[in-house]
């Protein structure tokens, strides 16, 4: 993967902050407030929420999509164009430093959006439902991710890949002999995780305190993503096979030791047990009831997601000439888009306010 180095940029120097960081702030307090959200969740139906958001930033996007008809999905591609807009922006704007710390953090969408296209063709999705849920933030454009998913194969994805040159198709290849074998999509899953982890960390190695600020964070996201490997593999029969091999270095408090513990355990009161005295503690503790009723390894990806986004945002209470106010920003925005698009998904099946007001990440 090659970072965005390309992009025009506007901020001076290769060490200033202050222009970008102004415009990001500027661009931060037009985020949508808590009120608004709640307002749309009391909508009566689509129009509603169509009339709202064109009081919004959203409404040339909306403009534009609404020509093609005024339902579901056009307001969600309107709200995924404004996110690819506003990362763009801000891409635009950041200085050298910025543009290879964020790309590295940034890849994380395009590593999303290759295994949506995978699973989606593992499970031969449609085109529209893979691409439903991909956002194209990242290396990746929305070009590249609407060819991937007219690939009638998972092969052709990675051989598209291939083509294209591009480095996730490197684990992918080396993957594929076993994956073909198995049947088993978390052959490529792992390699993929293992390949964006390694990409990312050599990316952040410097030793500024933007560097460190965002190996941190880099950190965080590989402890969720060892700690969801746990989840799943309670009560799981890996019958030869060694847990550590689906663990993933580099994370700041699950080590290598701690998720071998973690992956014999069999009863998620254990793995509470374990991770009581880490950050990760509290978001476990908060849905180990739902997990109990519920069974489903989902209630832990979402207050793991929860935690990562807490995270993010925290970013940007430090150094206020530092990278650490665009990844919050960049993070919020992302978290806005998030939000609107499950309100909108609500109000046009009826769901009730309060169970949106669930779904929703508050931060």
């Amino acid at each position: 993967m090659s970072s965005t180095t390309t992009m025009k940029r506007v901020s001076p120097s290769k060490r200033d902050y202050g222009y970008c960081n102004a415009r990001v702030r500027g661009m931060r307090s037009r985020l949508l407030k808590q009120a608004f959200m709640d307002g749309l969740m009391q909508a009566k139906d689509l129009g509603g929420i169509i009339t709202s958001l064109m009081e919004t930033e959203y409404a040339p996007e909306l403009e534009e999509r609404l020509l093609h008809g005024r339902s579901t999905g056009q307001i969600d591609l309107a709200l995924k164009d404004n996110m690819v807009r506003t990362f763009r922006k801000v891409l635009s704007l950041v200085n050298d430093e910025s543009l290879e710390v964020l790309g590295a953090l940034l890849g994380r969408w395009d590593l999303f959006n290759i295994k949506t296209v995978i699973r989606g063709r593992h499970m031969s999705l449609s085109s529209e439902e893979i691409t439903e849920s991909m956002v194209a933030v990242a290396q990746l454009s929305q070009i590249d991710l609407d060819e991937l998913s007219r690939q009638q194969s998972v092969k052709g994805v990675v051989d598209t890949l291939s083509t294209w040159k591009l480095p996730f198709a490197v684990p992918l290849r080396a993957a594929m002999p076993e994956y073909v074998e198995s049947g088993n999509l978390a052959v490529l899953e792992l390699a993929l995780d293992k390949y964006y982890t390694e990409w990312a960390a050599k990316r952040l190695k410097g030793r500024g305190v933007n560097q460190r600020l965002s190996r941190r964070f880099l950190g965080t996201q590989i402890d969720t993503i060892n700690l969801l490997t746990c989840f799943r593999l309670l009560n799981a029969d890996l019958g030869d096979q060694d847990a550590l091999r689906f663990f993933l270095p580099g994370g700041t408090f699950v080590t290598e030791a701690l998720f071998r513990d973690l992956a014999s355990m069999s009863d998620v009161d254990e793995v509470y047990d374990r991770l009581k005295r880490t950050p990760y503690g509290r978001p476990v503790e908060e849905v180990a009831v739902k997990y109990i009723e519920s069974g489903s390894v989902s209630v832990f990806e979402r207050a793991l997601e929860d935690y990562l986004m807490r995270r993010a945002f925290a970013a940007g209470q430090g150094d206020p000439l530092g990278v650490g106010i665009i990844i919050a920003y960049l993070w919020m925005k992302a978290n806005e888009v998030t939000n609107l698009r499950i309100i909108v998904k609500g109000v046009s099946v009826g769901m009730p306010t309060e169970r949106m007001r669930e779904e929703l990440i508050v931060v």
